[in-house]
């Protein structure tokens, strides 16, 4: 929702609770989904690993019949509430979601190690949705915070995952899953700096798109740098103990930054500050060259 609630009320189309409701209802339904043909493509190859023998299907609590009758009815019913209640394009973004994440991603995890980029990918559509959801365009420059805050997510992932899939890197190989943590580890470790690097210049060109105040540049760093060093220690060591805490930064340092962009939102304390007798604009530019 993050992508619907950053979106200036100059540039929206959609507002309201029944928009909102709508959007999170058909994005809920869609990557549900999605996860239930995951699970059911790869029921087989999840009973090998102590990690997910335990979900439903391979725990047998449900029958694949049960599992493709459930992502069907997911599938339709959160496509056609965003298609008629959002916006056709927010539809397809939803649809697009199910489709790389059930036959691309799911697939290509057992044959190349791309899968990891296909997966962020994946993770950086809900976003997008969010902002196509408020303004029904994706296509102009006004656009850019949405694409900015999907990239940010897309990056983000890697931390993420990379650190989580090193310290289940025995289990994906004895699954027969082809995970960077377990065929190419450097590598691994490598991308997962790499993309927590990244991090900081989106927030700070994000910063610069109108959608949120220049303060956001430097409230964001915090959060970024501590995560950068994460990664940095993760690919330096190449330990469990790294790879870990890496793994937990990445879990706060999600919500820090999402919760700060909403916090620096244009215009979020214009009435307030004028009831204080503060030029909002003033004051930004003022913190900014401090």
């Amino acid at each position: 929702m993050a992508g619907y609630a950053l979106c200036p009320a100059s540039l929206a189309v959609a507002s309201g609770p029944t928009a909102l409701l709508a959007l999170t209802f058909g994005t809920a339904t869609c990557s549900a989904a999605a996860n239930s043909l995951n699970q059911l493509i790869e029921a087989p190859y999840d009973a090998q690993m102590p990690r997910t023998r335990n979900r439903p299907l391979p725990a047998r609590m449900l029958t694949p019949l049960h599992a493709a009758c459930f992502a069907s009815v997911a599938s339709i019913s959160g496509i056609t509430t965003l298609a008629l209640a959002v916006n056709p394009l927010t539809a397809a973004l939803g649809a697009a979601n199910i489709v790389l994440y059930s036959f691309v991603y799911t697939p290509l995890k057992r044959i190349h190690i791309a899968n990891t980029w296909i997966g962020s990918l994946v993770g950086a559509l809900p976003p997008l949705m969010g902002w196509a959801a408020a303004t029904g365009s994706l296509s102009s420059f006004g656009d850019s915070p949405g694409w900015l805050l999907a990239a940010l997510l897309f990056a983000w992932q890697f931390p993420h995952f990379n650190a989580l899939s090193h310290n289940l890197r025995s289990e994906y190989a004895r699954g027969g899953y082809r995970m960077m943590s377990a065929s190419h580890p450097l590598l691994n470790r490598r991308t997962s700096l790499r993309y927590a690097i990244a991090c900081t210049p989106l927030c700070i060109a994000l910063a610069y798109t109108g959608a949120l105040s220049p303060i956001y540049a430097l409230l964001s760093l915090p959060p970024n740098l501590v995560l950068a060093h994460a990664a940095w220690r993760f690919w330096k060591f190449e330990n469990d103990k790294d790879a870990r805490w890496c793994f937990w930064v990445s879990l706060v340092h999600l919500p820090a930054v999402i919760i700060l962009a909403m916090v620096c939102k244009t215009g979020l304390w214009d009435g307030f500050l004028e009831k204080l007798g503060v030029n909002s604009n003033h004051c930004c530019t003022s913190a900014w060259k401090l």
